[in-house]
């Protein structure tokens, strides 16, 4: 057993022996609120019933649309809601003694056409938040970003378990959905578009090693794939729309924990209890450098990461002027690698050949304040002020052979600021016929300084929906605008069988960095010929079948064609294209491009899915698909991102332990098609002393086939009026070898290879109170 794992088995281990296990009675409050999905209004006299045949127990909401059920036993428990008229719908909650469960209901109003229903509960994971995103999307919650082996309390990570999603490497979070680069994701956080919430997260791509976001302070959110609606723009691949929960606004809670992510502290209670606000902040600083003294490597070489961020939600609620919301996230990250410090046994991770210093420093943070005003108990509309900033901080210094002073060699300081105001009205006509309508206006501010030296719905029954919309997105800086019509379709052919058609026009706009590259011309002056690039643009065709096997069992098979235009390519002829870009720490840097290149994703995903009930759960997928792209060269080619399929398995099980605590195991396994590479050409590489590709043969093999196993222990012990939690998530269990790229190492005259992350265990220790 290697050493790393005798050091993190015995601390689990230690964590079990030293806690007083006490057995008594101890049970929870489980609370909250009622209201429709559409018109947001308040529900009286719904009723919320536990599902347990040995504790029969429920309430009823009040005039405010709130219920509260006490003396709930701890463990998973299931919420049956229901209300004359709406749809019932199950909830699952774990119900710990150090923090009460709080959770807002919405209810979908049914279609009766005079004859006998049948009411068959839905769970609520099944539907996303969205109520017009009808194929492709589906909703998460915090316990899966938790639960889920190899996650880290990450929602990109998590959600490379999802059919037709890929991450781009070990060490960071970048997504591939459907064969589309990274740069295809949309972020949103309570309706607001927002920059990489990621640590390490460089300005124009959308992932990075380390996320911002704080799994702690996440309510239940949507993941859409293909064909989203109306009310999402300027994206081609996918969209996190991620919402933040509001705090306990009854009684104050606090959090403790520790592990990966950092260490962590968090708040949440009532502003006022007459007003119904409240508060929930978390604030997390680094442990990398614990982990580092252990000797785990975790693909930084002599760098130590070092970060911290926050984040915080505020409601408050007013008798005229509806309800306001105040939040924000923020983050802070630095490293350097010194060449004192470095291994000379390995290699420079920028240039065989140089001694270097380098120093990388990023920010990025997010406040919006938004309002919630009903109109009517059939219309309300939001209005939402945001303002958001990312930076990076770049420096690398090359070594003096003579002396061992720094001389420059790469600077790179740039920054961008958004601000936005967004404006919603929905309108609800019947029981299932509503609108949605909108406004989004965004200024975007940016400042580089790079060198080197040297839509509405109508339902015609209750059976078929049609949902449709419209975007439309104008490009101040070169005036290029773009309109996107949006369709869906949802047929139900059985009361647990549905048939969906999704038809999409998407466009994004370029990496704000592109549209400010420099040329220089034959005259001397310097031209920005990026300047006048369009939206790329992307057409989206999704059909899909969904089954419910009774009330936890779920079949969903996905058909998709995408086809993509005016993609930014070289002037001359290249293989350069956009679509392979976003999977690392930059965007390339290329001037005079033009938007001719395009593209083309076709394949078919499967989901069946057991929802946790009577212990257990498990989720399988599998994507077979296609990913090609044509550059200026006209060559149809393989994606960098073109893996052809993958195949994800996960499963977990959880064990009550005298009555009240809890022992869980949960794994992870996946296996997917090789990374598409760039071969080098071995003679000129010789001939240069540094790494020379041949694009002629771009990304048409690819690396061996990608497996990896996950597995994740944790026990959770539940005192009077705390709660402890320990976890063990060992990534990579079995240390198998993925190969992450190849180089020349000019020293030894020779192809090397290097790997992606090996086994890596990452414990957590979590106390609520």
């Amino acid at each position: 057993m290697k050493p790393e794992f005798r050091n993190c088995l015995f601390l689990f281990t230690l964590f079990l022996f030293t806690i007083s296990l006490t057995a008594q009675p101890v049970t929870q409050t489980v609370r909250g609120t009622v209201t429709d999905k559409v018109t947001r209004e308040t529900l009286i006299g719904a009723v919320v019933v536990m599902v347990d045949s040995m504790h029969q127990t429920g309430s009823v909401t009040d005039t405010d649309g709130k219920f509260r059920i006490t003396n709930v036993p701890l463990g998973r428990q299931q919420f049956v809601v229901s209300f004359l008229g709406y749809k019932p719908q199950i909830f699952s909650a774990v119900v710990t003694s150090g923090k009460e469960v709080v959770f807002n209901v919405e209810l979908e109003q049914s279609v009766i056409q005079g004859k006998e229903v049948n009411i068959v509960a839905e769970r609520r994971k099944d539907k996303p938040n969205n109520e017009m995103a009808v194929v492709s999307a589906r909703s998460f919650t915090f316990e899966e970003t938790s639960r889920y082996a190899g996650s880290l309390m990450d929602p990109a990570r998590m959600a490379m378990n999802y059919a037709g999603v890929n991450g781009a490497s070990d060490a960071r979070n970048d997504i591939i959905i459907r064969g589309n680069s990274p740069l295809g994701l949309l972020w949103r956080l309570n309706g607001v578009d927002i920059p990489n919430p990621n640590h390490f997260g460089s300005l124009g791509v959308t992932g990075g090693p380390i996320s911002i976001l704080n799994n702690n302070s996440l309510d239940k959110s949507d993941f859409l794939t293909g064909a989203f609606p109306a009310e999402y723009g300027n994206a081609i691949g996918g969209a996190f729309d991620l919402q933040m929960r509001n705090g306990n606004n009854e009684k104050h809670e606090f959090l403790g924990q520790i592990g990966f992510n950092g260490l962590e502290v968090g708040a949440e209670g009532p502003l006022s209890k007459k007003n119904n606000s409240a508060y929930i902040f978390n604030y997390r600083y680094s442990t990398l450098g614990v982990f580092k003294a252990l000797g785990l490597d975790f693909g930084a070489g002599s760098a130590v990461p070092q970060y911290q961020d926050v984040t915080f939600n505020a409601t408050f609620s007013t008798k005229k002027a509806g309800k306001f919301t105040l939040f924000g996230i923020g983050g802070i990250s630095y490293a350097e690698t010194l060449d004192k410090d470095r291994d000379t046994t390995q290699d420079n991770i920028y240039d065989n050949n140089m001694r270097q210093d380098g120093y990388f420093g990023n920010k990025m943070g997010v406040i919006g304040l938004s309002n919630v005003y009903l109109f009517n108990n059939s219309a309300y509309a939001k209005l939402t002020v945001a303002a958001s900033t990312a930076e990076q901080d770049y420096k690398i210094d090359s070594i003096s052979t003579s002396d061992n002073s720094p001389i420059p060699w790469y600077r790179n300081f740039s920054d961008q600021q958004k601000y936005s105001v967004n404006y919603m009205v929905t309108k609800k006509f019947s029981t299932k016929d509503f609108i949605k309508t909108g406004i989004d206006f965004k200024q975007i501010e940016f400042s580089i300084h790079d060198s080197v030296f040297e839509d509405p719905l109508f339902s015609f029954n209750n059976k078929i929906s049609l949902h449709s919309g419209l975007h439309g997105q104008f490009f101040l800086l070169n005036s290029t605008f773009a309109i996107e019509p949006r369709l869906g379709i949802k047929y139900d052919l059985k009361e647990n069988q549905s048939l969906s058609l999704g038809i999409g026009f998407h466009s994004q706009l370029q990496p704000i960095y592109t549209y400010f590259q420099e040329t220089r011309l034959p005259d001397g002056t310097i031209s920005l010929t990026n300047h006048d690039l369009e939206f790329t643009k992307s057409k989206h065709f999704v059909l899909a079948y969904d089954r419910s096997f009774k009330h936890d069992l779920r079949l969903k098979i996905e058909v998709y064609y995408q086809h993509l235009t005016d993609v930014p390519v070289e002037q001359k002829p290249s293989t350069f294209s956009m679509l392979n870009e976003g999977a690392d720490f930059g965007i390339t840097s290329i001037d005079s491009l033009v938007n001719e290149g395009s593209g083309h994703n076709e394949g078919v995903e499967i989901t069946f899915e057991k929802f946790y009930s009577h212990g257990y759960y498990f989720l399988f997928t599998a994507s077979f698909y296609n990913s090609m792209y044509t550059a200026s060269d006209g060559i149809e080619r393989n994606t960098a991102f073109n893996g052809n399929y993958t195949v994800n398995f996960l499963a977990g099980k959880e064990w009550t332990v005298r009555k009240k605590n809890v022992f869980g195991v949960n794994f992870r396994v996946v296996t997917s098609g090789g990374k598409r590479y760039l071969p080098i050409d071995f003679a000129k590489s010789e001939a240069s002393g540094e790494t020379v590709y041949d694009y002629s043969e771009a990304y048409e093999e690819r690396q061996k086939d990608y497996f990896r196993t996950d597995i994740k222990i944790s026990y959770r012990f539940n005192g009077k009026k705390v709660t402890h939690e320990l976890a063990l998530d060992v990534n990579n269990v079995f240390d198998t070898q993925n190969i992450w790229q190849q180089y020349y190492d000019p020293m030894a005259n020779t192809i090397k290879t290097e790997y992606q992350t090996g086994r890596f265990p990452i414990p957590l220790y979590r106390l609520l109170f």
